[in-house]
């Protein structure tokens, strides 16, 4: 599943194994959205993962930082 753009967010949901696994892509993704100074709106529920990406600073739209993270995200090994 792509990145969809929708209400001013990128989005997309991430299912996994398990809670272990969903929880381990999190920390994954922790560390590089920290590496980035850009961190996303999230949640987790056992399994699934879903992300809500969108720059506050410019006003709660997608912007280049949005587009950049998620495609690390996409890297993130899962």
């Amino acid at each position: 599943m792509d990145w969809i753009e929708e209400d001013n967010c990128l989005k997309k949901t991430f299912k996994f194994k398990d809670f272990t696994e969903a929880f381990g892509f999190m920390a994954k993704v922790a560390i590089v959205a920290e590496k980035k100074n850009h961190h996303p709106t999230w949640t987790n529920t056992w399994n699934t993962v879903s992300f809500e990406l969108s720059t506050h600073d410019a006003g709660n739209i997608v912007t280049d930082k949005d587009r950049d993270l998620a495609k690390a995200i996409d890297q993130v090994e899962k």
